[in-house]
């Protein structure tokens, strides 16, 4: 990986951010995205800070607890990581917060020195979807309880070829993408307030919409609509043009922690 030249420090973000106002992470033309809140801020700290990178790309409407973010600024600019943190959380909507900064190694990459993420997706199966959830939760009525969803879930664990449980970006790179993921955790339990279910997806990297389509295949062969030797199929990967069954929304879905390995230590 290449090193930055000596005059440059990089810095590690952590963001915790409500995607509900926003059309995603990726920066578009038309703004209104994290990325675009975030580098505007950067930007009216240091006019030399071009751009933040991120460990992924989470769509319009997924929310984050541990997203993370780096940045260059030249050697010059003094400003330790303790006033990074303190500029941008004053320049920042409520929406989008700071929680940890620090100066890091200069190999340091959020995307590619990550090597794992989680990911929790939130199903409310009471009857009535409590209003504080409102684009947070997926509302389900009775789809069944935590352990009804661990028989479904148990088939996505392991390395398998995701294709079928994404959705082409139409980057021009959708027919090459190495679509071979591997699952450390797919896993479901009560949501502390007891109106339903947190399942949780933890793994090397997910594909676009991989874990809506993950949820949304699990409720499916909850309710009968899917079988399990149907999802067993869809694993494999070999044909090309099958789809997993449904997208969960984006509601309810939140991107938890990035890992990194112990090789990545903050300076100072």
């Amino acid at each position: 990986m290449t090193h930055l030249p000596a005059e440059t420090r990089r810095f590690r973000l952590d963001l915790a951010y409500d995607g509900r106002p926003y059309a995603g992470w990726q920066s578009q033309p038309g703004g209104g995205t994290v990325q675009d809140v975030l580098e505007s801020c950067l930007a009216s700290t240091c006019p030399e800070v071009r751009s933040a990178q991120s460990s992924g790309r989470t769509d319009a409407g997924v929310s984050a607890l541990g997203q993370v973010v780096h940045f260059d600024v030249p050697s010059t600019w003094r400003m330790d990581s303790g006033a990074w943190m303190r500029a941008l959380n004053s320049k920042l909507p409520g929406s989008i917060r700071v929680m940890r900064c620090e100066e890091t190694q200069s190999d340091f990459h959020a995307r590619f020195s990550a090597l794992e993420k989680t990911y929790d997706y939130h199903i409310v199966t009471a009857e009535v979807l409590p209003p504080l959830l409102h684009r947070l939760a997926w509302h389900q009525v009775g789809i069944g309880v935590a352990e009804h969803f661990d028989p479904i879930l148990a088939h996505y664990c392991g390395t398998h070829d995701f294709r079928a449980f994404s959705a082409k970006r139409h980057d021009g790179y959708d027919e090459n993408r190495d679509t071979v993921r591997t699952l450390y955790e797919a896993s479901a339990r009560p949501s502390e307030d007891g109106s339903g279910v947190i399942l949780r997806f933890r793994g090397t990297g997910f594909l676009y919409r991989m874990v809506r389509f993950l949820v949304g295949t699990t409720v499916y062969a909850l309710r009968s609509r899917v079988s399990e030797e149907e999802i067993d199929s869809l694993l494999q990967g070999s044909h090309h043009e099958a789809k997993a069954p449904y997208c969960a929304p984006a509601d309810g879905l939140t991107l938890v922690s990035v890992r990194y390995g112990t090789e990545v230590e903050p300076i100072g």
